[in-house]
């Protein structure tokens, strides 16, 4: 990683809020950083706090943007759970690396939670129209959002990126095999 890139992540704020009961993070302070690396600078050069919190209203909600447009929040979900509510046209839980009709593995979503959820809330904070008048035409919503991160987990999965985490690459033809196994 060159000076300039870990000096940008530096000035990122990460907090971490104490979650209740059983919720658990899937992803962390680290994971968030290596996604971030392996973006070009100009797509979250704004981004000012990541939060970590337990505000995800009975997992009905991953993550959001903060309103100020500066700071995302990924929310601690339940251990035990799937994905299937949140998956939108064309996406499959085996592009995550999970089984349709089961429990997602905490693999599967980690790999949702970062290369979905964060990538959608960060295209949230991309600006689509400079010279809107209010916030909520300045910036990506829902439709743009969701091509953000299909976009870029298309590129970012399109070449294997060594890593010793497995959920920075797509799902190994091993692990959907394991899956497989399972029936």
């Amino acid at each position: 990683m060159n000076a300039s890139l870990e000096s940008r992540l530096v000035r990122i704020r990460f907090s971490l809020s104490t979650i209740g009961a059983d919720r658990i993070h899937y992803v962390n302070q680290a994971d968030v950083c290596v996604l971030l690396s392996r973006l070009p600078l100009e797509l979250w050069k704004h981004l000012r706090a990541v939060h970590f919190n337990d505000r995800s209203c009975g997992a009905r909600v991953l993550g959001y943007v903060t309103k100020g447009r500066r700071e995302i929040a990924l929310c601690a979900l339940p251990p035990r759970m799937t994905l299937r509510a949140f998956l939108v046209r064309g996406q499959t839980p085996e592009q995550f690396g999970a089984k349709r009709g089961h429990k997602w593995p905490a693999l599967a979503i980690r790999r949702f939670m970062l290369y979905d959820t964060f990538l959608h809330e960060l295209g949230h904070l991309q600006v689509v129209n400079e010279n809107a008048h209010s916030a909520r035409l300045k910036f990506a919503r829902e439709k743009l959002a969701d091509a953000f991160a299909r976009q870029w987990r298309k590129r970012l999965w399109s070449a294997p990126f060594l890593h010793a985490d497995p959920v920075h690459n797509p799902p190994s033809a091993e692990e959907l095999s394991v899956l497989l196994e399972r029936e």
